[in-house]
């Protein structure tokens, strides 16, 4: 028979329960939206209606090209790795309970971006071979980051910490590739860092989907062990969740997400340091919102894209949008840790 602080406890799960997914509807709305808006917007702008038949099939002069070669494969990429990065950034966030706990904050990013700028710069590659280096430069620099946190005994903290130092080294390479390479390889290179939706092809997005889709559920799957992750290591082992492989799982697939999607649209800064924030301020306390986060990353990509798009007499890449959107942010968090003594 239930008690009443049962029945209080199943009204209070049932009340989080609705905001969750009506906060997950709202934003699922706005990502279609803002979907629109990037295939109806540009040098001419498109009605949804003329956007909607181009995707039946029919041929439209100047139409046909513009939205599906061009604005098609730029929108898909922008909600693809917005929801990656939102994914990530909650997921390293919840695990180590930490707001700085961000792969564009501990050097993940970094090691992809420094990967792909070698290749880029020093080997003269282009396409998919950059994109592959960028993924193994991430892989690479994730696992050196966990095994020099694992020594002894893991601490979210230290992880974080080397993390920083090691997104140094990264951006000193960055730096010095740049400094010595050909001065007809660096606007090349820059348009890459800076992160931008520019060039992307249509081909790159199924595998892209794949690894977001294979990758992506394993926090949904895991949701009931993230919830006991951030009651504390103590309490976790208690309960009997075996936390380095959960912790392991969590880590590898968001490592895996920053790393395919910054090899496919480079490294958007602050999308993953954002998203997971303000979706956990918008579904309440005791959610993960990880659905909430991927789709609070695709709307800050998408909504960037356009600002950069249209709102400035000369277009900026999606990672200067973002870049001035996250900066503050970052400076309030920093102000507020340490008026609590976190810092």
């Amino acid at each position: 028979m239930k008690t009443m602080k049962d029945i209080v406890w199943y009204n209070l799960y049932l009340k989080r329960r609705r905001r969750e997914i009506f906060v997950n509807v709202i934003l699922f709305i706005l990502t279609m939206l803002l979907a629109v808006c990037m295939l109806s917007l540009g040098n001419t702008v498109y009605t949804p209606d003329v956007v909607w038949r181009v995707f039946q099939g029919e041929i439209l002069e100047g139409a046909t090209f513009a939205v599906y070669t061009l604005r098609f494969p730029r929108m898909l990429a922008g909600t693809i790795a917005g929801i990656a990065f939102g994914i990530a950034g909650n997921n390293f966030q919840m695990i180590l309970r930490n707001p700085l706990a961000s792969p564009d904050m501990i050097g993940i990013t970094s090691g992809a971006s420094a990967s792909a700028v070698f290749c880029i710069l020093i080997l003269g590659m282009s396409g998919g071979i950059v994109s592959f280096a960028a993924i193994a430069g991430g892989l690479i620099v994730a696992a050196g980051i966990y095994l020099m946190t694992e020594r002894g005994h893991f601490s979210g903290g230290r992880l974080i910490l080397i993390g920083i130092g090691v997104q140094a080294v990264m951006n000193a390479i960055i730096s010095y590739l740049l400094l010595k390479a050909s001065q007809y390889d660096i606007p090349g290179a820059m348009r890459w860092l800076s992160g931008s939706l520019n060039g992307v092809k249509l081909s790159e997005i199924p595998p892209f989907l794949s690894v977001l889709i294979l990758a992506g559920s394993i926090p949904m799957i895991l949701t009931r062990q993230i919830k006991i992750l951030e009651l504390g290591e103590e309490h976790t082992i208690t309960l009997g969740v075996r936390i380095n492989l959960v912790r392991g799982l969590l880590l590898g697939s968001s490592v895996i997400l920053i790393a395919c999607a910054t090899a496919v649209t480079g490294p958007i800064s602050f999308v993953a340091f954002l998203s997971g924030p303000i979706a956990r301020r918008l579904v309440g306390a005791g959610n993960t919102a990880v659905i909430a986060s991927g789709m609070t990353g695709a709307i800050l990509v998408l909504l960037s894209d356009l600002i950069g798009q249209m709102a400035f007499s000369t277009r900026y890449p999606v990672g200067v949008i973002t870049g001035i959107l996250g900066a503050p942010y970052l400076l309030f968090l920093l102000i507020q840790m340490n008026k609590k003594g976190n810092a």
